[in-house]
């Protein structure tokens, strides 16, 4: 330790080397990981209230007479065998460190276990009197097995004796198809793996690739309570409890139990046991089904001989069949002879009466009604004669009439009052001088035909160049061709134009 120096400032660690809080506090998280580091501590979990939303753990452990704040980060928690509960007994193995945020030490748990078999079954029981109390072991939940299953699913290790004894059963009775899901039956994470292999097989379908099976078995050989604590998992007897396939569970010995036995639907002693459940014995199920035909074909027989005997005794009360016959055969006969001599009277009856009828009969009234037909016939075609007629020339004088009409309102009425109709080669109408251009070629059409003709220069309206171009004609004159005029031809162009 420090001396004190004898000056003025008698105060105690004045000398003393100054620390920060934080300086002081990671002295002291340091004083303490290195004088303890790892301890195995005995206590009782109090104020644990689940995963935090981190996923980290926050409790306290204590006794009678102190407690310690711990703590499980997310990644240790996942890989305990046993969780945490309220009130449970446990040997923690973890770090003591300090959490300078509040001034506190506490242990960073990284194993934890009971403290002890009479832990894990006061564990065991809570755990059951809590599952109860859902209804999960209830009878009425339970469902039967399948007389013959098709498909047999297997939870358990691909490695032990279970499989190979079960294999071997299922070979000595009825041989069926077996579908093995491999799990671990001990140890971290095996609770979970045999949960997910019944929701697996449960979650197959009907008709699939893999069949769905018609049973389950979830089997393991015998141990310590710790050896099928997996069993007793709560992950795993809820994932039973889920199951819609029928479940048989085969864990341990006759003498073992597990919570999973509680809640499946039949629980086997041995897993050789839960084989022969699963299926019956063929040779069994060959002698019961001659047992059954024997029955079968006795009792027919005997059913046979009975109604025999009854079928006999019947009939000699019956009367015969000459007896049941003879009257009505006697009434036939008596009603053949009255129908030939009615016949007879109802022919001869019709015949006196066509014959009155038949005088009756005369062709005069048709003859008469057939030549009021004819001369209405003829009077109905004279008019319709006439009325064709009159049709015909009401049309004709229309026709006449919209003809007239159609010439008057032509371009050729205007041709023949001296106009003419000018084309260029395109044969397109043209309306004005300036759009021919010198040497177009153009076609000029009068009232009785039309002449070729070619622009030859400008010449406005007294003969002057602004008013478009010339016209020669290439027609000789009428006096070179024997008077007829040269190159006349009538114009072939149908339809109606308009000169403005």
């Amino acid at each position: 330790m420090n001396s004190i120096p004898n000056t003025r400032d008698t105060r105690s660690g004045a000398n003393a080397p100054e620390f920060s809080v934080s300086e002081l506090s990671g002295a002291i998280k340091r004083a303490l990981e290195e004088g303890f580091g790892y301890v195995r501590l005995r206590g009782e979990i109090s104020g644990y209230r689940g995963p935090h939303a981190s996923g980290h753990c926050y409790f306290a452990l204590k006794d009678d007479k102190a407690k310690i704040e711990a703590v499980i980060w997310k990644g240790s928690f996942g890989r305990l065998r046993f969780k945490p509960e309220e009130g449970m007994e446990v040997i923690a193995q973890g770090k003591i460190t300090t959490f300078p945020g509040s001034s506190k030490y506490q242990i960073v748990i990284e194993a934890l276990e009971p403290a002890g078999a009479g832990a894990l079954m006061a564990l065991l029981e809570e755990r059951k009197r809590k599952l109860a109390a859902e209804g999960l072991f209830d009878e009425e939940r339970k469902k039967a097995r399948p007389f013959l299953p098709k498909v047999v699913g297997i939870v358990t290790s691909p490695t032990g004796a279970v499989i190979r004894d079960m294999l071997h059963g299922f070979n000595e009775r009825f041989p069926t198809r077996v579908l093995l899901w491999p799990v671990r039956v001990q140890g971290e994470g095996s609770a979970a793996e045999v949960a997910a292999a019944i929701r697996g097989f449960n979650a197959l379908e009907a008709g699939g690739i893999i069949p769905r099976p018609d049973v389950l078995i979830v089997a393991r050989g015998g141990g310590s309570l710790e050896d099928l604590w997996s069993f007793n998992e709560e992950i795993v007897v809820r994932a039973v409890a889920e199951s819609e396939i029928p479940l048989i569970s085969a864990v341990g010995h006759e003498t073992d139990w597990t919570l999973i036995d509680l809640v499946a639907d039949a629980r086997a002693p041995t897993p050789t046991k839960a084989a022969e459940w699963a299926v019956p014995k063929y040779s069994e199920l060959i002698e019961n089904v001659e047992k059954l035909m024997l029955r079968k074909r006795t009792a027919v027989r005997r059913a046979i001989e009975s109604a025999r005997t009854h079928l006999k005794a019947s009939a000699r009360g019956l009367p015969k069949l000459q007896d049941l016959v003879a009257l009505p055969r006697q009434r036939f006969d008596a009603v053949d002879r009255r129908l030939s001599r009615g016949l007879l009277a109802n022919t001869r009856a019709h015949a006196t009466r066509l014959a009155r009828i038949s005088g009756r009969l005369s062709t005069a009234p048709i003859v008469q009604k057939h030549s009021r037909c004819a001369e209405r016939l003829e009077v109905l075609e004279r008019r319709a004669g006439r009325a064709l007629v009159n049709r015909v020339a009401v049309s004709r004088r229309m026709l006449d009439g919209q003809a007239a009409l159609l010439k008057s309102l032509g371009y050729q009425s205007v041709l023949s009052r001296g106009f003419a109709l000018v084309r260029n080669d395109a044969g397109q109408m043209v309306r004005q001088a300036a759009s021919v251009a010198e040497g177009m070629a153009i076609n000029i059409e009068f009232s009785d035909g039309s002449i070729e003709a070619t622009a030859n220069g400008p010449s406005g309206p007294g003969g002057g160049p602004e008013g478009g171009a010339k016209i020669k004609t290439d027609v000789p004159n009428s006096d070179q061709r024997g008077g007829k005029t040269p190159r006349q031809k009538t114009s072939g162009r149908g339809g109606q134009g308009s000169l403005f």
